[in-house]
């Protein structure tokens, strides 16, 4: 029988990458010098997480999902996703400012690369004061608006910046110009992609000494002109119960924040629920077994799984993710 699988984290260099994985969340990446991202879970591009308990252990998540199928992940996401894991979850340590850039949706992704577009949602676990978070345009844009501010260099004059703060939410359909700023500790969930064009990186160069790409010609088509939503999502968590933070076509993810004892109950549900562990600690029960879970760790519970039951030692906050 399937049980809650936990992961290693698979660690990765970036130029603007520090070591709050490390102060705040607890992860060891050395021998990294710094670290700027965490992929928790994953099976993408050659990059896939061990399993690290159970009769599972020493697997990764990509030789069993051909194994195991819809038990897995769910009979409709198996059907409407195959081999491949839909989400990617991360944590991302911006120790410097990252690029501004766009992700293309999945009709371009698919026409150019045969690969999923990637809608993201961020949820901000530390900021340092003053951080900031890029959004969107601060006015109307067209692709010729745009091009004249690419060619004037003002494009930075034209974003839309929020001073953010822990507990905020983001979230980023394809085609939505962002950028994650100086002093940004966050939870990533996205689709399984790794597609980015840059359009901006404040002329910064790579470990070899040279600028690093740009791709202004693919960010250009990639821009959904329409979209102007370019506020976080801020809100109370009821306690003890799930509140939901995000509801779009690719995920959809809760905010547990609870200090006694909760049941969860996944009979009709038809997938896989993936906690990730923002503050505290918990038990959780399941129908043959025990895990627990703490601040930094993420676990993936199978479809089969038809309820839960998390025991906090304290608060606990989790974000709860799952597909529609």
């Amino acid at each position: 029988m399937l049980y809650p699988l936990k992961f290693k984290p698979l660690f990765k260099e970036k130029i603007w990458g520090g070591h709050k994985l490390q102060t705040i969340l607890g992860k060891d990446f050395s021998p990294l010098p710094n670290c700027g991202e965490s992929w928790e879970i994953a099976a993408f591009n050659e990059a896939s997480n061990i399993i690290t308990n159970g009769f599972l252990k020493d697997n990764t998540l990509e030789d069993i999902l051909p194994v195991y199928m819809g038990d897995l992940v769910g009979e409709k996401v198996f059907d409407t996703y195959g081999e491949t894991f839909p989400l990617l979850i991360k944590f991302i340590d911006a120790n410097d400012d990252l690029s501004v850039q766009v992700h293309p949706n999945d009709e371009m992704a698919e026409k150019l690369y045969g690969q999923n577009g990637k809608t993201e949602m961020w949820y901000v676990i530390h900021a340092e004061k003053d951080a900031e978070i890029n959004i969107g345009f601060n006015t109307p844009m067209t692709r010729e608006k745009l091009e004249k501010h690419i060619a004037n260099n003002t494009l930075k004059d034209v974003l839309h910046y929020v001073n953010t703060r822990a507990g905020d939410v983001f979230y980023i359909p394809a085609g939505k110009v962002h950028a994650i700023g100086k002093g940004v500790l966050l939870a990533e969930i996205q689709q399984s992609s790794d597609i980015t064009y840059r359009l901006y990186d404040y002329n910064r160069k790579d470990t070899n000494g040279k600028l690093r790409p740009l791709h202004i010609q693919e960010a250009y088509q990639a821009i959904d002109y329409q979209n102007t939503d370019n506020e976080p999502i801020r809100l109370h968590a009821t306690p003890n119960k799930s509140t939901s933070l995000v509801r779009s076509p690719y995920f959809i993810t809760n905010i547990l924040n609870f200090d006694k004892q909760v049941e969860k109950i996944y009979a009709d549900m038809d997938s896989f629920v993936i906690y990730i562990c923002l503050e505290g600690h918990a038990r959780l029960i399941y129908p043959k077994g025990e895990e627990s879970i703490s601040k930094g760790e993420c676990i993936l519970i199978p479809a089969t799984i038809e309820d839960t039951v998390f025991i906090p030692q304290g608060n606990c906050k989790l974000l709860e993710t799952y597909l529609p």
